[in-house]
């Protein structure tokens, strides 16, 4: 059985909801619930408001979505924060 095929579509967050969910207007001014993928949570990539978002959706349901990949805007980038060591 052949997987579905995703509807990939960019866009911008613009609300952090909790349970770790976002608000995103996509770029055909619709917006949508999301939530992080697994790759993005396992190298701990944060989204902030205002950051682009691309965005994996199933046909079956347009009102929700998968963020896959974060682009940082202008001006991103900076100092990383504290390394955590694993001292005793």
């Amino acid at each position: 059985m052949a997987k579905e095929e995703l509807l990939t579509l960019d866009g911008q967050i613009d609300e952090i909801l909790p349970d770790g969910r976002f608000g995103v207007l996509l770029e055909n001014d619709h917006r949508i619930i999301a939530y992080t993928a697994g790759k993005m949570r396992k190298f701990r990539i944060r989204s902030v408001v205002g950051d682009r978002v691309r965005v994996e959706m199933t046909p079956y349901d347009l009102s929700k979505g998968r963020i896959v990949f974060r682009d940082k805007g202008p001006g991103g980038g900076g100092v990383p924060g504290p390394r955590r060591t694993n001292r005793r």
